[in-house]
This record gives C-alpha cells, sequence and structure tokens, in this order.
C-alpha cells in the first residue's frame, strides 16, 4: 500500500509539472501528492495603505528586486517556496527569484545562492486569485536558519498581495540583483512580506501552525530578532530536540469574526482553512483569536463597524474552526484571552465581562483538545485584569520579547507531550 501511495504521488507530481510546462502558470500540487512540511508562512492581506511605512503593496513594483529574510523553524535537505497573489488585480509576472542562507541584512553567503524555477523555467505567471510552488529546490538548511528570497519584477506587478506586520526588514533595489550577493544596491527598506505564502522543508515530522492576530503575528516584539512568541515556541522545540515546524499565522488586527478589508483582511474563521488546515504536514494548530472582536466591537474604522462581540458569538466562532480541524484530523490547542486592561479602547467593564466568560469557557468547556492558559501566564499577580509590567511592550495589549518567552513556556508543553521538561 505504501508503494502504491509513493507511485500516485510522483504520478501526480508529474502531471503537475508537464500542466506548468504546457500552460506556463506554476500551480500547487495536489494536497495528497506533497511530501513536505510548512516550515515557515505568512497569512497574506490585500494591498492597503497601513501604519508600517513605507508601504509598498497598494502600487506594487516594477524593474525592482525585492529580498525578503525568513527564519525557517526546521531543517532539511531541500526545499519549496509558495508564492501568491490571492489577491492581485491581475496576472503577476516574476521574472525570476533566487534564495540563499542569510548572512545579515540584505547580505547571502554566495555558495548558497540558488535559482528558483516553476516547472523548470526561472520565470513565472501566477493568476490573480491564484498561488503557485516553486520546484523542489537542493539547499540543505538547519533549524532556525535564516534564508534570503529575491524577487525579481521587471514588468509592473500592480497591488501586491502582502504581509504587514513582518516585524523582519525588507529590502528593495532598482533593477535586477538576484544575483548580487552584497547588500550596496538594496538601498530602500520596509517592513512587510511581499508576495510570500510559505516555505516547506522535506525530512520533518509535520507542523504546528500558530494561529491569531497580532498577539501571534509578533506586534510588541523587537523588529529582526525573531522574539514573536511562535519563534520562541519553535526555538523551544529545537532545544527538545523536536523535528517539528511551528509556522506562525498570525495578522495585525484580525478578527475572529469579521471581515476588515482595509486593514487585516479575511476573518479568522474565513481564513482558518486556508491559513491553517492546507499547510503541509499541519497536524496541531494553536488558536489565540478573540482580542479585537471584544475590543474594537461598535466601532467605525472606515472600511468596516463591526458589532459588539458577545462571548456567545465568539464561542460560535470557535466551535466552528473546533469542528473543521476535527474533520482534517488536526489537534487543536485553544489559547485563554490575554489582560487588557489599560488598553485603549479596549479597557471596559463590559468588554472585561466578555472576555473572562469567553475565557471560562475555553479553560473548561473541554471543547478544545488542550488548553494553553495564557491569560494566567501574563497577568499581573496584583491585578489579574492588566498584563504584568514586565511583559507590557507599552500599550497594556502586546507583549513585549519577555512576554512572547511566558507565552511560549505556557504554549509549549502542550506540543512536546511527555518530554516538555526537556525545553525548560
Amino acid at each position: 500500500m505504501r508503494a502504491s501511495r509513493t507511485l500516485a504521488a510522483g504520478i501526480l507530481s508529474s502531471v503537475t509539472a508537464v500542466a506548468t510546462l504546457l500552460t506556463g502558470v506554476a500551480t500547487a500540487p495536489p494536497a495528497e501528492a506533497r511530501r513536505w512540511t510548512a516550515a515557515w508562512v505568512a497569512a497574506t492581506q490585500p494591498a492597503m495603505p497601513g501604519y508600517e511605512t513605507p508601504n509598498w503593496s497598494v502600487d506594487g513594483f516594477a524593474e525592482q528586486s525585492v529580498r525578503q529574510v525568513i527564519r525557517v523553524s526546521v531543517g532539511g535537505s531541500s526545499l519549496q517556496v509558495r508564492l501568491t497573489n490571492r489577491y492581485g488585480t491581475g496576472p503577476l509576472r516574476l521574472a525570476g527569484a533566487t534564495i540563499g542562507r542569510s548572512t545579515g541584512g540584505a547580505a547571502v553567503a554566495p555558495h548558497t545562492l540558488r535559482h528558483l524555477t516553476f516547472g523548470g523555467r526561472t520565470t513565472l505567471t501566477i493568476p490573480a486569485g491564484r498561488e503557485a510552488v516553486s520546484d523542489a529546490t537542493v539547499l540543505r538548511t538547519r533549524p532556525l536558519d535564516k534564508l534570503t528570497l529575491t524577487l525579481y519584477f521587471a514588468a509592473p506587478t500592480g497591488p501586491a498581495t502582502f504581509h504587514e506586520g513582518a516585524y523582519a526588514t525588507t529590502y528593495r533595489a532598482a533593477g535586477d540583483h538576484r544575483f548580487d550577493t552584497g547588500a550596496k544596491a538594496f538601498d530602500e527598506t520596509t517592513r512587510s512580506w511581499y508576495f510570500l505564502a510559505g516555505v516547506d522543508i522535506t525530512g520533518s515530522r509535520g507542523s504546528v501552525v500558530m494561529f491569531g492576530d497580532s498577539l501571534t503575528d509578533g506586534h510588541g516584539s523587537t523588529p529582526d530578532a525573531d522574539n514573536r512568541y511562535p519563534d520562541e515556541v519553535a526555538e523551544r522545540l529545537v532545544r527538545a530536540h523536536r523535528r517539528l515546524g511551528v509556522v506562525n499565522a498570525g495578522v495585525n488586527g484580525n478578527h475572529l469574526l469579521n471581515d476588515v478589508p482595509c486593514f487585516s483582511g479575511d476573518s479568522g474563521v474565513t481564513r482558518f482553512e486556508r491559513d491553517v488546515l492546507d499547510q503541509p504536514g499541519v497536524h496541531t494548530t494553536v488558536v489565540l483569536m478573540g482580542t479585537n472582536d471584544i475590543g474594537v466591537g461598535g466601532i467605525d474604522i472606515g472600511c468596516a463597524n463591526p458589532p459588539v462581540a458577545t462571548a456567545a458569538a465568539l464561542i460560535g466562532g470557535y466551535r466552528k474552526m473546533i469542528q473543521a480541524a476535527r474533520e482534517r484530523d488536526v489537534r487543536i490547542v485553544g489559547a485563554t484571552i490575554p489582560p487588557m486592561k489599560g488598553a485603549y479602547v479596549y479597557d471596559t467593564p463590559e468588554h472585561e465581562a466578555v472576555r473572562d466568560a469567553v475565557n471560562e469557557w475555553i479553560r473548561t468547556s473541554g471543547a478544545f483538545d488542550a488548553v494553553a492558559d495564557l491569560d494566567a501566564a501574563l497577568a499581573d499577580p496584583a491585578d489579574p485584569d492588566a498584563l504584568r509590567p514586565a511583559y507590557d511592550s507599552g500599550d497594556h495589549l502586546h507583549p513585549n520579547d519577555a512576554g512572547a518567552a511566558a507565552m511560549a513556556r505556557a504554549v509549549a508543553p502542550h506540543l512536546l507531550g511527555g518530554n516538555h521538561q526537556r525545553a525548560s
């Protein structure tokens, strides 16, 4: 039976490659043909003005190279890169791309620089609303390696599908600089990722998807330091010698129940299947969401006026995700909503009552496969409705680096099983 599955997967991969060569458009192979594990992902958003400046998403790129640095959570012998034009208004034409190991900033280790190909070609066209996957690229990586991807766009891209809150520096240069190993040409920077959906690696034992809003995305952590709470979880698993990918599917401002097209994009319930269940090799997800539904409900934010969230509505959203995860045999860990006392617009008696009710349900309902009590992990012992001062990034809502480490300490045991003590 195993040999039959292997043969079928090979046939499906070959069919995909042939179709790509005939059409000139690379598309991801069917899920049953994959043998990959997600090692890094970015949940994508439509182009929009954001508070990360400069913001290149609205204008897109033309005759420019975009160099982006990411850190993989697990190592392997080969990799593939997933690119996206999910929110594009027309075909995305990529003139070429390279990948290599980062040596800091925009510099790349020369002996590691590789072409990315798509069905054997170095160019690629992705239709609007679609994604694409590269051919397998032989590049040995270790857990927590930083990789540099450089995309060159000769023709105008139009508005760019992107991830606004990267908390990592992205570089841009005029002209084609895919093969530059130095950083000199890359004289423009921002802190968002563009057209990147994921990097998958062979040889892992599956992946854990951390799903949520800015608390997961990393707002409040130090830029370029990889101190987001999913990063801290990945480091703990590496220290415990667990070959598991840990990927971050957080989005700044995301709501569990409501789409916000001018900022965070699709709601958590809407994007759960795409951003969690469709990730290669996923077997567990940790869900931390609901803060924005509670805190921003009833406020006109320009393109949307989300209703005031009730505990019942949020619980209904959680139940939809739990059911979807169970149908795909994915373990789902619920995280309690952290304190928000003192946070602008979030802190009202009514909001606190909803947060308390939701957290009580998460802890006691038995609906999730496990519970990570982030509320307890982050609360100030002297005032449990507030963040512990040592964990506060300054806005009384988002944890700093020390807070992210505390979140990881609370979550990691639910991923490590019986050997979680080794991560201490």
